[in-house]
């Protein structure tokens, strides 16, 4: 069956709901496979490290309703619960609209809602807004109601009258409680690498999800989904697109530490599943790229927080140069295309040195926020003219940049159309998130440009 978390709106606590159920059901021996609606890389961070699977996002922008549908299925299938957590309110979709929303993915997966509703200012109002998220679409099954934020058993006791007489099951009462309280910054939570104890806290929010939940009605929600296991692999595509007889695997440095870390573990997976060794590489180690590095792949994260720890790694920036000077491909994104820029302007707007491959310099400026449609101006590492894709934007440093022509034009919901990134055959950087399992073509050209330009045993041609 599976279980979609919703609220009204952000920060009602869905997070908070899922983590306490992951961690009730993995101290029962059931770890769940947990799913996050929309382009989230934090949530699911935390997600994954209580649950201990990885968290797999469903965004029918950015993968579209075939790939969220094979993604669910086939993951879910390897576990004994499941549980999805929604993105902002239940029916905030793109613009005014509900394309992409939680609610748009429960009717897509068949999916019970539970509503998590923040009550610590709430009374008799409850039942009005309760009430009307259950009638605005009938074609959603509202399986209950998690209150939020309770103050007193006398206030849980006035919520609980309010909520009966809407005839929604009422399936738990969180009270403020310092354990529920998950630190954040300009881009969302805090990552776990941030957190200290987690361990400990996971345990301490199994303890209490008995007296806080309906906990057998709730993990009997998170039960599998029919279908599980029957859809075709998410990478079913991978067979058609096999590596030559006889050459070398691709080896590829994937950067991971607490500077660049906004990645979808799909990204890693496809470059597997196309035949490539995948490497782990982290340039606040100072160190040079893994040996016989092909390829690299900085994905996003929090930069601009380590810049000064960066620009004093002179043996990875160095070694960004000197890949890019030998022609081998490098895929940027977001985070990761601000080590490739001359100067980095940390929080505090102090500027330190980066790779200088590209000429621009980032500063901290106004938030870009929102789903793209890209239209490629011309042919790229990852991309051909006249193609579009579907990414997401989501920072608040900007860049002062000159000379190469962009790789992309955007176009979005309530944003003037403009042009950004750079690319070139070995190349590609842009603010743009991309999820690869909606855009395949990525990784196997990402691969393909890599066999080009990697060196081969035997005399055979690169």
């Amino acid at each position: 069956m599976a279980l979609l978390i919703a609220a009204p709106c952000s920060g009602s606590g869905k997070t908070l709901l899922s983590l306490l159920l992951a961690s009730a059901a993995r101290r029962a021996g059931q770890a769940p496979q947990l799913f996050k609606v929309g382009p989230d890389y934090l949530d699911p961070q935390l997600l994954s490290h209580a649950s201990g699977r990885p968290c797999r996002n469903l965004d029918l922008w950015l993968a579209g309703p075939e790939a969220v549908r094979r993604s669910f299925l086939h993951w879910a299938a390897l576990a004994p619960l499941t549980l999805v957590e929604g993105v902002m309110g239940l029916f905030d979709g793109l613009g005014a609209g509900q394309e992409g929303s939680s609610a748009a993915v429960a009717r897509l997966l068949d999916l019970p809602v539970v509503l998590v509703v923040e009550a610590s200012r709430q009374g008799a109002s409850l039942a009005a807004l309760v009430r009307g998220f259950r009638d605005h679409d009938p074609g959603l099954r509202l399986a209950g109601v998690v209150l939020n934020g309770v103050s007193s058993p006398r206030h849980r006791q006035l919520l609980t009258e309010v909520l009966s007489s809407t005839g929604i099951a009422l399936l738990g009462v969180l009270p403020r409680d310092p354990l529920l309280e998950l630190p954040s910054r300009h881009l969302g939570l805090l990552p776990p690498h941030e957190l200290p104890d987690l361990e400990a806290r996971w345990q301490a929010l199994a303890d209490r999800a008995a007296s806080w939940l309906d906990l057998e009605r709730l993990l009997g929600l998170m039960a599998p989904p029919p279908g599980a296991g029957q859809a075709p692999s998410p990478f079913a595509a991978a067979g058609g697109w096999p590596l030559p007889v006889g050459i070398r695997p691709p080896r590829i440095a994937l950067a991971q530490d607490a500077a660049l870390h906004f990645c979808y573990p799909e990204q890693r997976e496809w470059l597997e599943q196309l035949g490539c060794e995948v490497v782990p590489w982290s340039p606040l180690a100072d160190r040079p790229l893994p040996p016989g590095c092909d390829a690299l792949v900085l994905p996003g994260g929090y930069p601009e927080l380590h810049a000064a720890s960066l620009a004093g790694c002179g043996a990875s920036l160095e070694a960004i140069r000197r890949h890019c000077a030998a022609g081998r491909p490098l895929y940027a994104e977001c985070g990761g295309m601000l080590l490739l820029g001359q100067r980095l302007h940390d929080v505090a707007g102090i500027g330190h040195p980066m790779a200088g491959v590209l000429p621009f310099s980032a500063r901290r400026g106004d938030l870009q926020l929102g789903y793209r449609q890209a239209t490629a101006l011309g042919d790229g590492l990852v991309s051909r003219r006249g193609e579009r894709l579907w990414g997401h934007e989501f920072h608040r440093w900007q860049l002062c940049r000159e000379g190469d022509p962009a790789p992309w034009r955007l176009e979005g919901w309530g944003v003037v159309s403009r042009v950004e990134g750079w690319t070139t055959t070995t190349l590609h950087a842009s603010w743009l998130h991309l999820h690869w399992g909606g855009c395949p073509s990525i990784p196997r050209r990402l691969r393909d440009a890599t066999l080009a330009a990697a060196p081969q045993p035997s005399g055979k041609p690169s």
